[in-house]
């Protein structure tokens, strides 16, 4: 017999997470063995998942790595490493009991004493360490326990703490203090660990014999459940044009892939040996801008940008047709969304951008469009956007780098970019919360000056976080969203459709935001 265990959102009082009786037996591997190849489409800034919010690093690093909590298929927390978790009458703690028999990929036995440490250094440089704000302490009574002690009750927590987009992973003890970015050789307790990796070349994974499945569950589901290795070896093989993705995909040199041109799937779908997996919604289409440097740090000239945008030309061009118009920050088919803001939206007037430039006293600066073609989508849309503003009569100028050289400048508010071209898919998707992360203190991606984000906005944020009611939380993000787009602190163009492939003797693959190598196998 096996048990299955889930968290709902709405946590209520001293509510205790626990295994709960379940039937079916546990997933059993039906091919054991070889090396899967997947062909990535983006090169990695990092495998320090505390410190990279990217789909690429994401895409390998959450099969080394695993959390006290993830999210299951459908998004909801779950514990991982932790065996029972136990909210407090008061809210004001949460007690996890960790798994017994976990092990790091080093042969370490995990104790409280890592996920100490693990909080302690993502407290320091964790992507989005604003998470813990209102955490007062962490403790570690015993070796398999861990606490966590709030300053104040937040109905949140444990929405935020499942969170995926740059999670709270697990490390050894010994890694406490490494500097963001510096953790070059990763240990985890996830079901694969890593080999080697060659920036732009590829990153191998193997099997991790110690590792111990979370019998709580029956299956894989989401990042968490039940996994196992089935695969000997998997290799992340960094392909950056479509069309090499394509053929690697035809003649079996690459086994899955995890973004399809358009224009190649009616040829693909005819093969018998291939098999199309589709994921809607995929990301949100997303220029953030430079609020820091000239001539982005005048929000005249920000709207002057806004008003003269045309998405459909640009969401045409990043997905070749493949994309839906999109308001803010949510899909249309989660609860969670709102069109707030929507009178900035797809304005496509010209002459009223003119006008705006006026008034900001642009007098011809430079505008610099940081973008990169390792996602094409992200360089089409600085293309386009680059022409309509040209049109208009700004200076716009393209600087096309690699995705990991533009992640990195993107994180620094120095005068040598004014907007940045990317993707939110994973955050959206998990919910209004985590998306809202992205525009928050620290490190927003507008780049405040000084870091010192908009006041109106942080106090929008700390309502999305800390009312008590859900319908005040969904209002307040609302009204963030308003002063967001109002205030041009991000340009969401649309949402597009990405279109994985595996080999049709590839078993167990199934399309999620990130490529889960757990529960996969394959026939030769």
């Amino acid at each position: 017999m096996r048990r299955s265990t889930s968290v709902a959102l709405g946590l209520v009082m001293g509510l205790a997470v626990a295994a709960q009786p379940g039937q079916a037996a546990p997933f059993e591997c039906p091919h054991v063995g070889g090396d899967f190849v997947f062909g990535q489409e983006a090169n990695i800034n990092t495998l320090d998942q505390m410190t990279s919010a990217t789909i690429s690093t994401r895409n390998i690093a959450m099969n080394i790595y695993e959390t006290l909590m993830t999210r299951d298929e459908n998004n909801n927390p779950i514990l991982e490493l932790a065996d029972s978790m136990t909210e407090s009458p008061d809210h004001l703690s949460y007690t996890f009991k960790l798994r017994q028999g976990i092990q790091f990929h080093n042969g370490k036995p995990m104790t409280s004493a890592d996920v100490v440490a693990s909080f302690d250094r993502y407290s320091k440089v964790g992507n989005q360490r604003s998470i813990l704000n209102n955490v007062a302490r962490w403790d570690a009574p015993d070796p398999a326990t861990f606490i966590i002690v709030m300053k104040t009750a937040q109905p949140t927590f444990i929405e935020a703490l499942s969170s995926f987009s740059v999670p709270i992973v697990i490390i050894p003890a010994e890694n406490r203090d490494v500097p963001a970015q510096q953790l070059t050789h990763p240990i985890g307790t996830g079901p694969f660990q890593l080999v080697e990796s060659v920036p732009g070349s590829f990153v191998k994974l193997k099997r991790f014999d110690g590792y111990k499945p979370n019998t709580q569950f029956d299956n894989r589901t989401g990042f968490g459940g039940y996994k196992k290795a089935c695969l000997d070896t998997v290799t992340f093989r960094i392909v950056t044009e479509g069309g090499a993705r394509v053929a690697g995909l035809k003649t079996g040199e690459l086994h899955g892939v995890e973004d399809l041109p358009t224009k190649s799937l009616s040829e693909l779908k005819a093969d018998p040996k291939i098999t199309i997996l589709p994921l809607r919604n995929w990301w949100i289409q997303t220029a953030n801008p430079n609020t820091s440097a000239a001539p982005t740090d005048n929000l005249l000239f920000r709207k002057a940008v806004q008003a003269a945008l045309d998405m459909d030309e640009i969401m045409e061009a990043a997905s070749d047709g493949n994309y839906a118009l999109n308001v803010g920050f949510q899909y249309p088919n989660q609860p969670s969304y709102t069109d707030a803001g929507k009178e900035t939206y797809n304005l496509k007037n010209s002459e009223l951008a003119k006008q705006y430039l006026v008034q900001a006293g642009y007098k011809g600066e430079p505008l610099i469009l940081l973008t990169n073609k390792d996602y094409p989508p992200m360089y089409n849309s600085a293309l386009v956007m680059q022409q309509q503003l040209q049109a208009v009569g700004i200076n716009a100028q393209m600087k096309v780098v690699d995705w990991p050289t533009s992640v990195q400048m993107a994180q620094k508010s120095d005068p040598g970019w004014n907007f940045h071209f990317t993707g939110w898919g994973t955050q959206p998707a998990l919910g209004a919360l985590a998306t809202m992360q992205f525009l928050a203190d620290p490190n927003a991606t507008y780049r405040p000056k000084d870091d010192k984000g908009d006041p109106e906005l942080m106090a929008a944020w700390n309502d999305m976080n800390t009312l008590p009611a859900a319908a005040d939380r969904q209002a307040a993000f609302a009204r963030m969203q308003k002063i967001i787009l109002e205030r041009v602190y991000a340009l969401p163009f649309g949402s597009f459709t990405k279109v994985q492939g595996v080999r049709s003797n590839v078993s167990g693959f199934v399309p999620f935001r990130i490529p889960r190598m757990s529960n996969v196998s394959m026939t030769k």
